[in-house]
């Protein structure tokens, strides 16, 4: 047995150490104050505790300030958020408490939910807990000895728990003081490492283990971090994207709705429905040139979807319908579509294919239907039928590249037109469950790695990359594009995946230089992803202050006295003629509560016509969330907002043309 183990640091040294060295031991051998703010250990990228003995391979030392402290943290508060309720509530039952994105929660089993005013008195003895500072252990226990223990402490759950494990895994209990679990750890060095930058955030109703036949318990979600400010900024975010929320200005702006008998499923309305065409519109005429718009059916026979391998991996997900004719041999099993690619192969199939047609692209704006579990379903965000900016490239081996290039370029461009500019793009690769062999899996990766590349290069750093390893889809790798919202909240909304599977699957196939039948490549590619999902997208970002080519009511004129409702009704056909949605608003009403009114449905530009303005043929410019006005004359007023309500890729084609005449 070897007496000493090797290390090696960040920095490349290597150094030996006794046997049964702790990464404790280690950190305090480089110096008493690092070993004071270690919090953990990593061998070979495996965060451990910083108690355990260490053996051969990279070591790193963790302190608070490392990123994949953040974890360890939150694991360790809800340990604490367990005790605090324990000490508070004798005979509660603990459950399981992860850590979450974002944060952490506790599942309780206690006679009498927990609520809202609870949480204030369990915040409070949790950080006289963290004060106590006691250290966190580690006992290995036998299986008969944890169902033994808790079992005599009345914790049913934990006794499940225990059974539930795999025979010949260790059970580790962790220990606080005298408060103790069951837990997998790894744990900090002790309760005071956590910190006060933490806050509980809610209570929820949660069933064990996410059956809804099983009991229902409480739980308690939490956040923390290792600074307070990183804490009030994630509370800002909280609040402002409450503020936010796309549903609330849905319903004060009157854009859509939803209700019980259409469960995930948007009922549209006037003024919802026109600013979900305007972004229609504006995704259509960037195609223009490009992209054949074609439409395939919405519902398909079973069969079509078994042969895409859908129905073996997409099934759940799928709508069905039996229909039962008057003859047997008309009972068939279709579905509603949930996504178009295997329509649009059915397309590219019509008619022989000749190489000098490729890359053949064809676009569709198609309404598909995939079912979500009710639970997941959030607004515009999560819907169960929805409207895919759907397109897909059929192209020669050799010209994927470019034509992801061209797709990156256009989703990029769409991103802007809309005030993205924070971007990252990340490259997901091979899942261990996928079809196709390892070298069409090495082509595809390969060239994409190599865009990937171009990206970076191109963006001169203004574009992020990474990579997703595992990610990818079940038939090929992707692009998968996040944007970055205006208080910094990030969405994955484009992709661009590259696809050998289904052109295999459905013999698809053109005509190559040789006279020879050649597979296709197929390109999947997706901007706004659904459309619903990027205007709930866009409606947060803006705060429901949208940009005025956007939005669906660009103007109000409101009079001031009847005297100026002539004057009033002239300037709004004067802005009507010159493109704009107009409404007015000649109400024998004070102007300032027309003013208020109209912003708090979010209403971009009120203009106010008085006597003052008939006489002298102005108006009088109100902007949404701004106590300024502006006096211009109506041909001034007409000219600037109906530049501004002008879409930027015409405003592009304008000056294009401007400059070629030049």
């Amino acid at each position: 047995m070897s007496q000493s183990v090797s290390l090696t640091f960040p920095d490349g040294s290597v150094r030996s150490f006794a046997a049964g060295t702790t990464g404790r031991d280690v950190a305090e051998s480089i110096s008493k104050s690092l070993a004071k703010k270690a919090v953990a250990i990593a061998l070979d990228g495996t965060v451990r505790d910083l108690s355990d003995p260490v053996s051969d391979g990279k070591i790193e030392i963790i302190t608070r300030s490392d990123d994949r402290a953040l974890e360890l943290i939150r694991h360790d508060a809800a340990h604490v958020l367990a005790e605090a309720v324990q000490e508070l509530w004798p005979g509660t039952q603990v459950t399981i408490g992860p850590v979450i994105e974002n944060g952490f929660y506790y599942d309780f089993a206690k006679n009498e939910p927990f609520t809202p005013d609870d949480l204030p008195v369990i915040e409070k003895r949790m950080r006289e807990i963290i004060q106590r500072n006691k250290p966190f252990t580690k006992e290995i226990w036998s299986r008969e000895k944890a169902r033994e223990v808790f079992a005599a402490k009345g914790e049913n759950y934990k006794v499940e728990l225990v059974d539930a494990i795999p025979e010949g895994q260790d059970l580790k209990i962790y220990y606080q003081g005298d408060w103790f679990d069951l837990c997998r750890g790894p744990h900090m060095a002790s309760t005071g490492q956590i910190g006060n930058a933490f806050k509980l955030m809610k209570v929820a109703g949660a069933y064990w283990r996410g059956d809804s036949n099983n009991p229902m318990l409480t739980r308690i979600y939490g956040t923390a971090f290792a600074e307070q400010a990183d804490l009030d900024n994630y509370l800002h975010i909280l609040a402002e994207a409450e503020k936010r929320d796309h549903r609330r200005l849905g319903r004060e702006m009157d854009l859509f709705h939803f209700q019980e008998e259409g469960p995930g499923v948007v009922f549209w309305h006037g003024k919802g429905w026109r600013m979900f065409q305007t972004l229609v519109s504006y995704m259509r005429r960037r195609l223009q040139g490009d992209y054949q718009e074609v439409n395939a059916p919405q519902v398909l026979d079973k069969s079509l979807w078994e042969t895409s391998g859908h129905w073996g991996w997409y099934r759940d997900n799928m709508f069905k319908v039996t229909v039962a004719g008057d003859d047997t041999d008309d009972d068939r099993v279709f579905a509603l579509k949930p996504m178009n690619c295997p329509g649009h192969i059915q397309i590219f199939k019509h008619g022989l294919k000749s190489y000098r047609e490729l890359p053949i692209r064809f676009a569709e704006f198609g309404a598909v239907h995939r079912y979500e579990p009710s639970g997941a379903l959030h607004g515009l965000m999560r819907v169960r039928g929805f409207t895919q900016d759907d397109a897909h490239i059929f192209c020669t081996d050799e010209q994927m590249a470019a034509e992801c290039l061209k797709i990156n370029d256009l989703i990029l461009s769409v991103y802007e037109d809309f005030g993205f500019k924070e971007i990252v793009v990340k490259l997901s690769t091979r899942p261990d469950k996928r079809v196709g062999s390892d070298e069409l899996w090495d082509r595809a990766e390969s060239v994409m790695m190599d865009v990937l590349k171009t990206i970076e290069a191109q963006s001169e750093g203004r574009i992020k990359t990474g990579i997703l390893p595992g990610e990818g889809a079940f038939y090929g790798p992707k692009f998968e594009y996040t944007l970055k919202d205006a208080i910094g909240r990030e969405w994955q909304c484009g992709t661009t995946q590259v696809d050998f599977n289904l052109p295999e699957r459905f013999g698809a196939f053109y005509i190559d230089q040789h006279s020879e039948k050649t597979q296709p490549v197929m390109i999947h590619r997706a901007i706004c992803g659904s459309m619903e999902r990027f205007l709930g997208i866009l409606i947060e970002n803006f705060a429901g202050h949208m940009p005025l080519w956007v939005s669906p009511l660009q103007v109000v004129v409101a009079t001031i006295t009847s005297e100026a409702d002539a004057y009033g009704e002239e300037v709004a056909e004067s802005l009507r003629d010159a493109g704009l949605t107009v409404e007015t608003d000649f109400r024998n009403e004070k102007i300032n509560y027309k003013i208020r009114e109209h912003s708090v449905t979010k209403v971009p530009v009120i203009i106010v016509c008085g006597k003052k303005e008939a006489e002298e043929r102005s108006v009088n410019i109100r902007r949404l969330g701004s106590q300024l006005q502006t006096s211009m004359s109506l041909d001034e007023a007409i000219e600037s907002l109906s530049l501004e309500a002008t879409a930027p890729d015409i405003l592009r084609k304008r000056e294009a043309k401007r400059s070629k005449a030049a």
